[in-house]
């Protein structure tokens, strides 16, 4: 499905893939973060099945949608895949993808896929939680044609029951987001600054922002939110940090995939980079950042917090007053989750 929405009257048509976001279990808060993420793969794909015989297939099928709605950076998605694939628990195919120009590759549970994620489905919702001062089962707070992960993103790690979910997925158009989708809406942000900052958005900057939103799965009612408070704020960063920065991020686990060399391609092109800057700041990603001290000191104690894999309530509070104290960013502070669970999950 296509949106088409408009900045000051210039309309930018972007694909709004319904996906939900986020990244790996360190960086979910509620029960949604208890869960591996092979299990939510499992739970997703059972919720959205692979249609039989067909040319075409929904976007949550595809690794955008997957990777958004089961709260794991798009990077690590086929890493998780292929360890499913090797078990025997999906199938995959290409396919026509609402929205995207090319085939896209999708994926589906196999017989053997489908009998573990209906157990587990059914454990899961056996479980009892607190709802309005009783307990329920999660089979009965569940409503009809509700996806499971969705149910499950209304729980906290108390396993209570919340009305709104604990955390938010970009492909929705209000909420907090996870710590994952939040990195991802810092670089929108910045690329807005960019593009306003001649008080216009271009059609060449419309095509680049479409790429990189569409890559990201992000709802166009919170695509314009950051539009508006790019705009209304008016601090373009330089072509070349955006671009550092997008590749620093691409570089978490050390290697670029695919859909992130075709982005990285697009901005380049758009930026007007040749290959010498590109190949300059592509060594400079990877160099290890210089890191003030007082962020060297914070990564130590998030390092100590993430000794079990999780990051508890108290260890969240503790984390955000030292945060406040050392003047360390919310992306500063995504980044380097980011950087080390994938040195935990290796």
């Amino acid at each position: 499905m296509n949106t088409s929405f408009e900045f000051v009257g210039q309309p930018i048509v972007l694909c709004a893939t319904v996906v939900d976001n986020g990244l790996g279990s360190t960086l979910v808060d509620g029960y949604l973060g208890t869960l591996t993420t092979e299990q939510r793969t499992l739970l997703h794909l059972l919720d959205h099945r692979l249609p039989e015989g067909e040319w075409e297939a929904p976007a949550a099928v595809s690794q955008a949608g997957i990777s958004a709605a089961i709260h794991v950076q798009r990077k690590h998605v086929p890493r998780t895949l292929k360890r499913l694939e090797t078990r025997g628990d999906i199938i995959k195919s290409k396919r026509h993808v609402p929205g995207s120009k090319q085939r896209r590759q999708v994926y589906g549970l196999s017989q053997t896929g489908k009998t573990t994620a209906e157990t587990l489905r059914t454990t899961i919702l056996a479980q009892k939680v607190r709802c309005d001062g009783e307990m329920k089962t999660l089979l009965d707070l569940r409503k009809g044609g509700q996806a499971t992960l969705d149910l499950l993103s209304h729980i906290d790690e108390g396993m209570s029951y919340h009305e709104n979910p604990v955390v938010s997925p970009v492909s929705n158009p209000e909420g907090v987001a996870s710590l994952d989708a939040q990195a991802g809406e810092h670089l929108v942000r910045r690329l807005f600054a960019r593009a306003w900052e001649d008080g216009k958005i271009t059609k060449d900057e419309q095509y680049l922002l479409q790429e990189v939103v569409e890559f990201l799965g992000m709802h166009p009612e919170r695509v314009r939110r950051l539009s508006n408070e790019a705009r209304r704020e008016q601090k373009a960063p330089p072509p070349e940090e955006i671009y550092l920065d997008m590749l620093r991020q691409a570089l978490i686990d050390g290697e670029l995939v695919d859909d992130e060399i075709r982005l990285l391609e697009t901005v380049r092109t758009a930026f007007g980079f040749d290959r010498l800057t590109h190949d300059k700041l592509l060594a400079e990603a990877k160099v290890t950042p210089h890191r003030s001290e007082n962020v060297e000191t914070y990564r130590m104690t998030l390092e100590t917090a993430l000794i079990d894999g999780v990051i508890t309530g108290d260890e969240g509070a503790m984390l955000a007053t030292l945060r406040a104290s050392l003047n360390v960013t919310e992306a500063q502070h995504a980044t380097l989750l980011a950087e080390l669970r994938d040195g935990v999950n290796k």
